[in-house]
């Protein structure tokens, strides 16, 4: 198969930062970062030092649709922009990028296009949604979560540029980067330019669990699994479609606007950036960290804390025993978090398991989130959840086998394999995972 040529066209501030003055080679050729995490404490940079203390060192990030519209008019001026974005996307001092693109001169907004819980956010997980009308805008908004999730050409007729802005989450099952990757896809064949507006990769660039492999698409949602990452796989938006348009060959005319300012271990309540929930559960920076571990859980008949205050911050079940649980887990180093026996009853409306119940629960209190391993952590609580409670445990969809990345992960897992083993071979398959997608780094560390 020949290769397919990527334009891809790295814009930067030229209010430059101290970093971003390297040169665009020297972005393009960062170097493999840090190695596959263990399950002992990794070491730690004097950045993440001051963040595992509770004083965030703060750094002056500018997010990709300020870095366009101060720099980089040339790529939407004149043309009609279609824009895929949700709530999530906003300037740094929290404007709407909508609002902005919309009111920027020369450039006529003529569609949106709004992912998984909608283009302003607010609807819950795996409700689908009807195509309607924005209305502080006026403009089309074309639904990416219904009958559809990927861009028909009748949704891209008369868009010249077609952008992506949102804030994810930095985990694979997360949908708002296969909702960029199937809309990348839709504007390579209709021959529309792509233009990622980059934001930080709000839990860093630490990866964790193996690649998923590409026969899993088809296992569980495609939408909660496009292409081979990690479960925590690390990266900003921006550089998964850097790395899946080159490697998968998808052809996509495409340019990525950077966030100027940001180093890629640096959290993102030290980016200075106002946080906005990307969903109505992923309520924290903490949740967001949680859940590329806890998501494990989702597919199974135990809780993630859905109805509670704080979900993605406990696991649970009527039926736990917790006391036996914890015991277990002291045969295990799981750093960085405390597990803590304690009980809830969820309430309230969409999807909230054990609804009314008594869930006996364990409490997750993260200590130091740059030594947290949380797909370790889940891994090693399910292995033993399973073995404590063979009968009742049960998981309940394909997604689960989706989430592990492979046939043999699930098998192992059924089997009842020492999750240490599962883990060492997903370390040596993400290191070979890490060599590839190295090339598409665009921060420094």
């Amino acid at each position: 198969m020949l290769l397919v040529r990527i334009k891809i066209e790295m814009i930067m501030t030229r209010r430059q930062s101290a970093w971003s003055a390297l040169p665009l080679l020297f972005l393009a050729a960062t170097a493999c970062r840090a190695g596959v995490p263990q399950p002992e404490a990794p070491e730690r940079g004097s950045e993440t030092q001051a963040a595992a203390t509770g004083a965030p060192a703060q750094q002056r990030v500018t997010p990709g649709i300020e870095v366009l519209l101060r720099d980089s008019m040339h790529l939407v001026r004149g043309k009609r922009v279609g824009f895929i974005t949700n709530q999530t996307a906003v300037s740094s001092t929290g404007e709407s990028a909508i609002d902005l693109l919309h009111r920027a001169p020369g450039v006529q907004l003529v569609a949106l296009y709004g992912p998984e819980h909608g283009l302003r956010g607010g609807v819950e997980g795996g409700v689908k949604i009807d195509a309607s009308r924005d209305e502080k805008t006026g403009v089309t908004i074309h639904s990416l979560y219904g009958s559809t999730q990927k861009p028909t050409a009748a949704m891209l007729q008369g868009v010249d540029v077609l952008l992506f802005d949102m804030q994810d989450i930095g985990a694979r099952p997360y949908t708002f980067v296969w909702t960029m990757a199937m809309a990348m896809e839709a504007a390579a064949q209709q021959r529309i330019p792509f233009v990622v507006l980059d934001r930080p990769n709000p839990i860093t660039h630490r990866a964790e669990a193996a690649p998923m492999e590409m026969a899993m698409r088809t296992v569980g949602q495609p939408i909660t699994g496009y292409y081979p990452v990690p479960l925590r796989h690390g990266m900003t938006v921006g550089e998964v479609a850097r790395y899946i348009n080159a490697e998968f060959n998808i052809g996509t005319d495409l340019k990525v606007v950077p966030a100027a300012g940001w180093r890629s271990g640096v959290w993102f309540d030290q980016t200075g950036l106002p946080w906005i929930n990307p969903s109505p559960n992923i309520r924290s920076l903490e949740a967001a960290l949680n859940y590329s571990g806890l998501v494990l859980f989702e597919a199974t008949n135990v809780t993630v804390g859905r109805g509670t205050d704080r979900p993605f911050s406990y696991i649970g079940a009527p039926w736990l025993n917790t006391a036996g649980l914890l015991e277990r887990m002291r045969a295990y180093t799981v750093p960085g978090v405390r597990l803590d026996a304690t009980s809830f009853t969820p309430q309230g409306e969409g999807w909230v398991p054990f609804r009314g119940e008594n869930v006996q629960a364990v409490r997750f209190t993260i200590t130091d989130r740059n030594a947290y391993q949380p797909v370790w952590t889940s891994l090693v609580l399910l292995s033993e959840i399973k073995r404590l409670h063979p009968t009742q445990f049960k998981i309940e969809n394909a997604g689960f086998t989706q989430m592990l990345g492979s046939a043999w992960a699930r098998q192992a897992f059924d089997r009842g394999d020492d999750p240490r083993t599962i883990w060492q071979r997903w370390e040596t398959e993400t290191a070979a995972w890490k060599r590839t997608q190295a090339k598409y780094d665009l921060y420094p560390d």
